[in-house]
């Protein structure tokens, strides 16, 4: 039997700033996303352990990204000027489409994101340089199909 279990050569990665892809920020090394959810613990009197429950707190994630355009650095500027609320109504989502070996398909999209900071790193002499992109938004969808 075939294996099903899905490798990064069949995931790809875009940023979209006001529906359109970010070109210049395509080479990704690496990605990661998770569901934040918070637990919840509770101790009542006369109960011998504790309640448990949960609140969701949210989506984050991280990318690094290696520079292969220099028009990177308009991306870095627009998100620059926007968190300093000089560019209103941009809005930049991160879509991920994850394709299983047997033809299925997951894509997820996380709108509205809102990114940490953008740091540039070149690592040595013989490293590309990169950026890590830490991102957060409220939620995320996944479209399964």
């Amino acid at each position: 039997m075939a294996s099903n279990r899905i490798k990064g050569q069949e995931v790809s990665v875009e940023i979209v700033a006001d529906n359109q892809i970010v070109s210049s920020m395509t080479a990704v090394r690496s990605c990661e996303f998770k569901y934040n959810r918070e637990i919840l613990s509770e101790g009542y009197i006369g109960e011998k352990t504790e309640r448990k429950d949960s609140i969701f707190k949210g989506v984050s994630g991280s990318m690094e990204v290696h520079l292969d355009d220099p028009n990177a650095f308009n991306f870095f500027i627009q998100m620059n000027d926007k968190s300093k609320r000089r560019l209103p109504g941009v809005t930049v989502n991160v879509k991920m489409t994850l394709n299983f070996p047997d033809g299925r398909r997951v894509r997820i999209i996380v709108p509205d994101v809102e990114f940490g900071e953008l740091p540039v790193n070149f690592g040595s002499r013989s490293d590309y340089g990169t950026t890590s992109l830490d991102f957060e938004a409220s939620d995320a969808r996944a479209i399964i199909g």
